[in-house]
């Protein structure tokens, strides 16, 4: 019997399932995902990655990467710093429904996009905050256990996280750093963990920074 061929786009989501271990519903709120971010880039500049592959393995995998060297059933609450266009934050939270989510990003066309595929995809319990970051930590007081970002901002600006008269101080934060990254020297006495991962072949890091 002749096998029959998987069109390109069919293997990308056959090899992402797979790998992933998805559910029928993760998998249709992930190809929705994909649409609309290849929709919205023809007329905006969301993100580099216009193919789908380039979006379903750079944004959505390497965001659910996390999973795999941390613990996320225990976390309650994350906050993606610089979400853009809801990386690593919304894959997160599709992956982990039962994650309260809050997206910072300050960029207007982008929070539009989150605007859009949170209603779409019917994810609940995801709040857009439209401030800068020190701007956040200065005048909110969410409940926020883990932070998350793709090296959205330098190390010297995250740490205001741990500064004695900020809300979320007790908090921990992780962001994807590659294998050439450097340590802040003024970031060193909050980094307690570095976590090595392998992405497509490539060395990869998570910085994992609390009190």
């Amino acid at each position: 019997m002749q096998k029959i061929r998987q069109k390109p786009e069919e293997r990308v989501w056959a090899d992402f399932t797979k790998n992933e271990n998805l559910s029928p519903e993760q998998l249709e709120k992930f190809k929705t995902y994909a649409h609309l971010l290849m929709e919205w880039n023809e007329l905006s500049n969301l993100t580099a990655l216009k193919d789908l592959s380039g979006i379903v393995n750079q944004h959505f995998s390497d965001s659910m990467a996390l999973s795999q060297r941390f613990d996320l059933t225990s976390v309650k609450s994350i906050c993606d710093i610089g979400s853009g266009a809801g990386f690593p934050g919304l894959p997160l939270k599709i992956m982990f429904p039962h994650l309260t989510t809050y997206l910072i990003e300050v960029n207007g066309k982008k929070r539009a996009f989150l605007k859009h595929v949170i209603e779409t995809l019917k994810l609940e319990n995801v709040k857009l905050i439209d401030l800068d970051w020190r701007s956040f930590l200065r005048s909110t007081h969410e409940e926020v256990d883990l932070f998350v970002t793709k090296a959205a901002l330098h190390e010297e600006e995250l740490i205001r996280m741990f500064r004695h008269n900020c809300p979320y101080r007790t908090a921990q934060l992780i962001y994807w750093a590659s294998v050439e990254w450097e340590m802040d020297e003024k970031a060193a006495p909050y980094i307690k963990e570095i976590l090595p991962y392998t992405f497509k072949r490539k060395e990869r890091r998570f910085i994992r920074m609390s009190l």
